[in-house]
């Protein structure tokens, strides 16, 4: 599991174009920091259920940091959220298209059948903390692994919607900036997904 006390080491080192005076320069480093650090759990959480590996949800965001940084930081900082959720996006969709095509080429090499990075999970990471409220923490961690399995099955676009508007708080006009589509199309993919979660959730939450 990444340690969030250490991202901030990815993403402070970005170069600032020189032009602007060194006191606007420092101004907007700080505000950029303060936004990085305000977002990068929320987009954590986004990229590992999209990408169900910790690891490579944890490069996508850092990266995601690392383009904002370099690229927009001169942007006004009301523009700086919905700019980082659609390279956060576009992140996990080359990602996803890479897994693909490697899949897609492992299927040709013989005697490849298991994880191509050898790795296993260690049993001690699936173990629940004991404590007086176990039972609780037990139903809302089968809650959340619901919602989570849920979320994976919706269509990409569908679970981009929902987990923008939802998990980010981005308004319609946000959502469809960081999304690259029109307004009408972000409301009918969150509409039709939260149909879908409600049907499948409906015992759960």
């Amino acid at each position: 599991m990444p340690h969030f006390d250490t991202l901030p080491t990815a993403w402070m080192a970005w170069d600032v174009p020189a032009p602007a005076p060194r006191g606007v320069v420092l101004e907007q480093t700080r505000e950029l920091d303060k936004f990085l650090a305000e977002v990068e759990r929320r987009a954590f959480r986004i990229a590992q259920v999209a990408l169900r590996d910790p690891d490579d949800a944890l490069d996508v965001v850092q990266d995601a940091m690392l383009k904002l940084a370099r690229n927009y930081a001169a942007k006004p900082s009301a523009e700086w959220r919905p700019l980082f959720y659609r390279i956060l996006e576009n992140g996990i969709r080359d990602l996803q298209r890479r897994r693909t095509v490697r899949k897609k080429f492992m299927v040709w090499l013989p005697g490849v059948k298991e994880d191509p990075d050898n790795e296993s999970q260690d049993p001690l990471d699936t173990v629940a903390a004991g404590g007086p409220d176990v039972p609780e923490l037990l139903m809302r961690d089968q809650a959340m692994r619901k919602l989570e399995g849920s979320l994976r099955a919706l269509p990409a676009r569908q679970r981009e919607a929902f987990m923008l508007r939802n998990f980010e708080g981005l308004d319609v006009a946000e959502t469809a900036n960081a999304m690259g589509c029109s307004q009408g199309s972000v409301k009918t993919h969150y509409s039709r997904a939260v149909h879908t979660l409600r049907e499948q959730l409906g015992e759960v939450w």
